[in-house]
Formats: C-alpha cells, structure tokens, sequence
C-alpha cells in the first residue's frame, strides 16, 4: 500500500459530483434517451495514496478512470487536481498537466502501435512534451527499461515480442515516463496469469515507493485491490455506494451490495464456513436506472422508501461512508 500523506495535507485530487451521461440518436440525428455511466461521484485523493475503485463489469469503473483524464469528457462536476478543476481547462493548459497523469489500460497490446518498436513507445511522450533531445529521450527510454526489469536490448523489439506480463510492464514504464503524480491503472493485471499479476503488483508499488505517486486502482478482484489500496470505493450503476479504509471495508462492510461482494471472494480454506449473500436478477440498464436506490430490485433488505427516494450519502466513522437507508 501506498504512504499517504497527514489527512491534514490537501488531497492531491478531489473529485466532486463526477458525472458522465452518453446521450443515444435515433437514426435521424434525435437524443431519445440517455446512458448514465457514472452519475454524480465524489472522493479525494492523497498524495501517495492508491485508492481502489471496485464493482462488476458495466458499473461505470473505466469509464470514471477515462473521464478523470478527459480521455472522454464529463457531462458535468469537478476535478480538482491540486486546487486546479481540470474540467475547466482548456487545450493547451491542459496538455501540461498531462504530464503530471498518466494511465495504465487493461490491455497492453492494444494501447501500443504494434509497427513501432519499444523504444519509440517509450520516447514518445517525452518528444510530444518537447523534453530533450533525441540522445536524451534514448537514455531515458532505456532507463525505464531497465527500471521494469529489461535490457537495453529489447529496446529495438516489437509489442508482439513480448508476453502479456511484459507488455504491462512496458505500459507502466511509459505511464512514468514523465514523472506523474497521478496514474490511473484500468483494472492492470485483470488479463494476466496469477504468478504474473503478482509481479505486476509488485512493481507499481515499487514504482509508488520510489516516485511517491498516487494511484486509482481500478479493478474486479477484490484479493487484489485488498493487497494494493489504502481506501477503497465501491460502484453500483454509476454510482459510489460505500467507500472506506481498506481494513475497515473488509471487516465492516455496511452496503449490502458490498457484503455481496465480499462473500464472493474464495476463502483458500475449504473447511470455512461463510454466510453468502445471493443477488436476484441481473443489474439494471444504466439507459433506465431504477428509482430511488439503484440497488432496491436486487438487495435483500429493500424496504418501502428504497423504492422511493434515493439514499444520501452517510458518514458513519472517519472516511467511511455509504449511501444507503438502512443507515440514515
């Protein structure tokens, strides 16, 4: 995990009311209804923190990661990235805070050119960012090289030339090629074998020690992020239902989506008994979202105003919160 600062510090980032809507065209060109991908979330982060973000596939994860960077832009809400609201930005100020954030994607191969060679991967943000000179961007793409674990002989091979694990690796070199201090890691490791997830994991917190950079895990494997986070947030339908420390969320968890999620996770020892929490139905299409709670057709403990008024977000101890009625 990484060291975050003195809760007295200001956060390195302060999220407010993120919001992201994708509108849907009939075949004339008319909006006929609206995709909520992520609607309205609100966290901070230290610097030196990695806080994970976790919930099943089409929760609005990514999505959240990609609109922070403005790799997409938000419908509405602030990102305050050292008291300055990216979101307000406009071009040219914003490609020189691209410098300080970086990210890490799921899929490694994909998010490289497959006809240019490693070298020119690596040299490629320092040359958009007019940073040195030719013989200056070389030095530099072998030293991250070698600070992923490579010899200066692989800085002439191709993407395919290498396995998964190593492709991220390469991913990661690149994302602190500039010296961020902010990486937005895309579920990282989702697509690697175990043995290699843990070396992945290992480096970026290497990588977290070294730098003193801040991390946005997002991820589905809640082993995973449990090991990497120092607080992690949970998403259901666009929308951040509890957020905690890490210990705390994983022996207090409070939202029943959450208790879900956590009775999901395998225990490796087979004569252990757990209570399981079994979800009914499928999620719901953020196209219509329910009303009131998102989560009321599928919790257990639904009651009456579930149905009705969507819950507020509730402080029950220090940094942990949750949004739901059981406890307003």
């Amino acid at each position: 995990m990484g060291q975050a600062l003195s809760n007295l510090d200001p956060p390195l980032l302060q999220v407010d009311g993120l919001t992201k809507h994708f509108p849907i065209k009939s075949a004339l060109g008319r909006t006929v209804g609206t995709v909520k991908a992520v609607n309205g979330v609100s966290f901070q982060l230290s610097k030196g923190e990695t806080f994970g973000l976790v919930g099943e596939s089409g929760c609005g994860k990514s999505t959240l990661g990609r609109t922070l960077l403005r790799l997409i832009e938000p419908t509405a809400g602030k990102a305050l990235y050292e008291g300055i609201d990216l979101f307000a930005l406009g071009k040219r100020e914003l490609n020189r805070y691209r410098q300080h954030m970086q990210m890490v994607f799921q899929d490694p191969y994909t998010s490289m050119d497959p006809r240019k060679r490693i070298g020119y991967t690596l040299e490629e943000p320092l040359k958009i960012h007019s940073i040195g000179n030719q013989a200056e961007r070389t030095d530099k793409a072998l030293s991250l090289l070698r600070k992923v674990g490579f010899s200066e002989e692989h800085y002439d091979r191709f993407p395919h030339e290498f396995s998964g694990g190593q492709r991220q690796r390469i991913g990661i070199a690149r994302a602190i090629a500039l010296g961020p201090q902010l990486i937005v890691c895309d579920e990282p490791v989702s697509a690697l074998d175990v043995s290699i997830q843990s070396q992945v994991i290992n480096l970026l917190e290497e990588v977290q020690q070294e730098l003193g950079v801040s991390y946005l895990f997002i991820a589905h494997d809640l082993s995973v992020v449990r090991h990497i986070a120092d607080r992690i947030g949970v998403m259901y339908l666009g929308e951040m239902v509890e957020q905690a420390p890490t210990d705390e969320l994983f022996h207090r968890p409070l939202h029943p989506y959450t208790q879900s999620l956590l009775a999901a996770v395998p225990i490796p020892d087979p004569r252990a008994k757990r209570e399981r929490i079994e979800l009914q139905g499928e999620p719901p299409s953020p196209l219509h979202p329910p009303k009131g709670c998102v989560f009321h057709p599928r919790c257990p403990y639904a009651m009456a105003v579930c149905r009705e008024a969507e819950p507020q977000k509730t402080t029950v101890s220090a940094g942990h919160e949750v949004q739901c009625h059981l406890y307003e």
